[in-house]
Order: structure tokens, then sequence, then C-alpha cells
């Protein structure tokens, strides 16, 4: 009989060996993101266990090794040691018992006794229906080396969902962290009537969990289940992060699927509940879902999320890939919001620098050396009197395309439209933005099937995975009337993430 580390083990090799037989010709794909992460092949979704471990960050995801479709979860794994620069690591989790046999779900990693712990969600079909006939319960592995981990003999450590107004089968995704001489753990949660909310948990060795109090819940519009909880304290609040899923549109909110977002507050320690500020959204774009963050050892809160929805065609798959990550932000807080702002470390990766100041913009204008389809564009921008202006990226002439940035002054609205932005699908969304003095700063990250636009030092961010021609590198400003782009600098962008070698 195997032992079930060996068991473990062999799915692992398994999953390995058909990730490496794709590995090179994945890497051909003219969309394949040269400096966010993603799978070496194969699906991706949720990033977990998003940790720093003996100097280095480890980053892990959900991973499906045998196809670009979602399937039954491993966790993959990837590390960095200054979040600019990666390089893939072996799969390090596989669904190898009678408790995950179907997937090891989402989850999250700490370090304990010098050990890396990873705390994930063990899922089990008990029958056809993947939405009501289902058992989850939440389970340990460690690693002495952060690269090769166990399961613990004690798993299940949390086997059940509490008593109470809690939906039994639906309770996942656990983040952990350590406050004073206690381990805590939030799980994503509905209630049996479908409303989201979240669960506090505690423990004094991460083997042994006591259910404190439902922390927080749905009121009103908030979606039937809340995913990929996270909790945290930012500039002395707690923020809990949480992915909401089936919010109903609001205006010109809430037009994905799924959401992503959080609330500010306070969390009493010894009561369980968080007392919180109404739900704000962390990304206005397309594709941003599932958002996990880690403090580093500077104190920053980095925040990383996966860069897809649900209901996106993803027409990577075709090539055998789908799913990645955004790039790693760091947040902050302005005047009682968040902000995000991409990571300074990723300077790192900047070539060939070009600049222009003090440029007059009145219809379309294209300038020498602004072009690409994985850089970085920085510009400030004076608005003067007109009334629409923005910027059209990865454009074509031949084919028509392009993706559409535009201010609406009169509407007080960031609009990002892709509907000619090439396969895939279109769409519009939309943010509330401000000018500051008449002044708008957009700070742009285009990969080769991705876009990533900061508006205003990160008061509002939006993300969107594109899938244009592989000529479509032009880059147009146009306006109504006359602005003038004060300052503007591209640079290109080398590669950041390494191929697997196992």
């Amino acid at each position: 009989m195997k032992t079930l580390r060996n068991q473990h083990q062999e799915k692992i090799s398994k999953a390995m060996e058909s990730v490496l037989n794709e590995q090179e010709s994945v890497d051909q794909n003219h969309w394949r993101l040269q400096y966010h992460v993603s799978t070496p092949a194969f699906w991706m979704n949720d990033p977990n266990g998003f940790s720093f471990y003996k100097g280095e960050y480890h980053l892990f995801y959900q991973h499906h090794p045998y196809s670009p479709e979602w399937g039954p979860m491993y966790w993959g794994h990837i590390k960095s040691k200054d979040l600019t620069y990666w390089e893939h690591l072996p799969i390090a989790l596989a669904p190898s018992e009678e408790y995950d046999q179907d997937g090891c779900f989402s989850g999250s990693a700490i370090e304990k006794d010098g050990k890396l712990y990873a705390m994930y969600t063990g899922n089990v079909w008990t029958g056809d229906n993947y939405d009501t006939d289902l058992r989850q319960v939440q389970c340990l592995a460690v690693s002495e080396d952060g690269v090769h981990f166990n399961k613990v003999p004690q798993n299940p450590v949390i086997d059940s969902a509490p008593e109470g107004d809690i939906h039994p089968y639906h309770f996942r995704d656990p983040k952990v962290w350590k406050k004073d001489d206690y381990y805590y753990c939030v799980l994503g949660s509905r209630t049996k009537d479908h409303e989201g909310q979240v669960l506090l948990y505690c423990s004094r060795d991460l083997l042994n969990w006591e259910f404190m109090n439902v922390m927080a819940k749905s009121q009103g519009n908030l979606g039937f289940m809340w995913e990929c909880p996270d909790l945290f304290s930012l500039d002395g609040q707690d923020v809990l992060v949480m992915s909401p899923q089936g919010m109903k549109s609001e205006g010109d909110l809430y037009h994905n699927l799924h959401q992503a977002g959080y609330v500010k507050g306070k969390l009493d320690y010894k009561t369980g509940l968080l007392q919180h500020e109404d739900f704000q959204l962390l990304d206005y774009g397309f594709d941003f879902y599932a958002p996990q963050t880690a403090e580093d050892e500077h104190g920053r809160r980095i925040m990383i999320a996966w860069m897809a929805m649900w209901e996106s065609s993803m027409p990577e798959q075709k090539h055998n890939w789908a799913g990645a990550m955004t790039i790693p932000r760091e947040l902050s807080t302005k005047q009682g919001n968040i902000i995000s702002k991409p990571i300074p470390e990723l300077k790192q990766l900047r070539q060939h620098h070009v600049q222009y100041k003090n440029i007059t913009v009145n219809g379309e204008q294209e300038l020498a050396g602004i072009s690409g389809d994985c850089y970085e564009l920085e510009v400030k921008i004076n608005a003067k009197a007109a009334s629409q202006f923005g910027i059209k990226v990865r454009t074509d002439n031949d084919t028509h395309q392009e993706t559409l940035l535009t201010y609406d002054r009169l509407e007080s609205l960031f609009i990002f439209n892709r509907d000619k932005s090439g396969e895939g699908d279109g769409g519009i969304r939309k943010a509330p933005v401000g000018l500051n003095d008449n002044h708008l700063h957009l700070h742009l990250f285009v990969d080769k099937s991705s876009i990533e636009v900061f508006i205003n030092e990160g008061e509002k961010v939006m993300t969107s995975r594109i899938y244009p021609a592989d000529n479509a590198k032009g880059i147009c400003f146009f306006a109504d009337q006359e602005i003038e782009l004060i300052t503007l600098n591209k640079w290109n962008l080398s590669k950041g993430v390494s191929p697997l070698i196992f």
C-alpha cells in the first residue's frame, strides 16, 4: 500500500510531466505574457498562499495541469526575490486524499517555527451538480523548504461548517494570519438563503480550530457567496477584502459576473465581529478576481489578483493556456479609500526610454517612438477645455483594432472600451474619476494580452485581458479640443518570468 506521501508525490510528478510537455509550445503564442505571472501551460485561476518566507515571495495558484479548462485543482507554485523576476517551482499540492480528491481549492500560507504551512480547502463532489453536491473541508500541508509539501495526518483540521445560518457545503478559501498568541483565519461562506458572509476562526497551533463568529455578512446587494476573504490591518484600520459572487449591477458599477472589493472597519477580536463601512471595488475593469495580499519584510501590503473572470471567453485556451495574475500592487490609504500602485521594483524591467514634454494634442496624434505591445506608459495630461480625451492603444489600421481609454469630463468618468480590441469579449467599463487641478495622470502597463490602467496615482485601477493581432502596436492620443501632454514617458518592458525547469 502506498504511503500518503508517495501517493501525493506521484500525482505531482505526473502533473509536472504534463505541464512540461506543453510549455515550449505555449511559449510560442503571441498573446503569451512577458512580465505577468502565468502557468507554464494549461489552466490557472485564484492566487493562493501568497507569502514572504525566508527572504523570498512565494505565490501559489489554482492550477489544472492537464487542460486549459478548469478541472480538479492543484496548487501551482512560483517564487521571486523581488516580485519582478519570477521562477517556476514544482507543483506544491495535488488532490490525492479522500478528503481533497476532487480538488485542493484556494487557501493561504503562513510561516510557523521556520516552516511554511499551507491551509487550503479540500473539495469532494458528492453528485453531478457542482453547486449542491459537494463537501468542503479545511486542510493543512507543511513544508521545511518552501517547495515540497506534505499533508498533515490530522487532516481535515476543520471538518464541517458551523451550526446556525451557515450553508453546510459552501465553506472555503481560508486566509490565515497571526495576532499576538493566536492564529486566525477567515473563510468564505453563504447563508442557507444564499447571502454572502465570512466566518472567523481562531487557533493556538494551526491544527485545532475554534469557530468564533460570522464576522461580516451581506446586507442588500452583496451577492450570494463571498469567496477568497482576506483580513489585514492597513494604516490603523482593519480591511476585509472579498470577492462577492452574484452582485447585481448598479448604474456603471458591478457589470462583471463577480466582483472583488473591500470594506474598512474594526474587528473586535473578542466577539469576532467586524464593524465596517460600505463595500468598495478594488478594480473597475473586466478581469480582476480573488485578490490576495501579503505583508513583506518592509511592512508593505502587496496585492495580487487573478487577471481573468469566470464568464470571459479566454481565447488563449486554444493555445493550451488560460489565466494570469495582475502585476503586484502596493496598497495604502488616501482620504479614507484604498489606493493601489504598481510596486516600484517593476522599474527593473524598463528598457528603451522615450520621453516627451509639453506636447499639444487636438484631434488625433501619434508620436515617434511611442508604440509597442509590451510596455509601461506614464502620462500627465492638462485637460484644458477638452470634454473628451484619451489614448488608443494596441491599434492597427489594417484590422481597425484599438483599445480605447477615454476620459469624459462632463460625466467625470474614465471609460475602458474593448469592443475593437481583437478576439475575445468586447464591452465597456466605467470608473468615477475626477480631475486633479484639471490634470489627469495615467500609468499604463501593457503586456501582450493585458492592460492595467492606474488612474490618478492609483485612486482607481482598471484591468483587462485583450487579444489583438500580433501587429496591433500603435498608440494614439486624441482630444475633442486642445489638451497638453505635460510629461510622457514610455519604456519597453523586458521578460520577467523564466520557464519551468524540473
